[in-house]
């Protein structure tokens, strides 16, 4: 089974995408949240967890040193129960987080450690966390990898391997490209998918003959050759 979470900050879209079934929950960052207009951070995040109350919600920190990241991971952990602090692997100087991650997954909060590319960076993580706390989510950049010409897929499928003897941590799929990145996730079992709400919605029409999908594609190509009146 997958999870599917939606990666969206929208209020709006957030109400409409919390009433579906195929949603398990929520991602957020700091890009998104400015691309949905946040001006205050505390006040749009606790709009977000008022309008999703039971599903897993994923808010980040955004402070580049470690003692702020610390700060900031304790004050979002508490608005909300369903809070999962994301954490970057690194900072902006290449910095392992690791200190971080470690003090407060012995604090017992639930993280998602984003920004992962590699099995090597799952295993660090892995490395600085405790089988018997809370759960952790580690997000690895999937389509972002694919973008530059990396294949994820061996990155993925190792640490899927690496975090089998941890009940309490889930390989999460993210930046999604397309629907089909769902099946992938899904044969890879990967534990949990971030995807935007544009190809969630694509993935809820899954199940199209390839006959029909001719069909729809030759009348299209019909009816738009007929408004722009082509002659030859």
């Amino acid at each position: 089974m997958t999870k599917i979470f939606c990666d969206i900050a929208d209020h709006n879209l957030i109400k409409k995408f919390n009433k579906k079934k195929i949603v398990k929950g929520f991602t957020t960052n700091p890009s998104l949240m400015r691309k949905a207009g946040a001006k205050n951070y505390k006040m749009y995040s606790k709009k977000i967890l008022s309008i999703c109350k039971n599903k897993p919600v994923s808010l980040e920190v955004f402070a580049d040193n470690f003692d702020e990241m610390k700060k900031q991971a304790l004050k979002i952990n508490s608005w909300g129960k369903n809070v999962y602090v994301k954490i970057p692997v690194i900072n902006s100087k290449g910095l392992f987080t690791g200190k971080v991650i470690n003090d407060l997954n012995n604090k017992n909060i639930k993280l998602n450690i984003t920004a992962v590319y590699t099995a090597k960076q799952t295993k660090k993580i892995l490395n600085v966390i405790s089988k018997k706390k809370s759960k952790v989510i580690i997000s690895v950049f999937a389509g972002r990898s694919g973008d530059v010409g990396k294949d994820p897929l061996p990155e993925l499928k190792k640490s899927i391997s690496l975090a089998k003897k941890f009940k309490n941590v889930e390989i999460l799929w993210a930046s999604v490209r397309e629907p089909y990145n769902y099946i992938q996730a899904k044969q890879l079992r990967c534990q949990v998918i971030t995807i935007p709400p544009s190809i969630i919605e694509k993935i809820e029409k899954f199940g199209k003959t390839f006959q029909s999908l001719t069909l729809e594609t030759v009348k299209t190509f019909l009816i738009d050759s007929k408004k722009s009146k082509f002659k030859i």
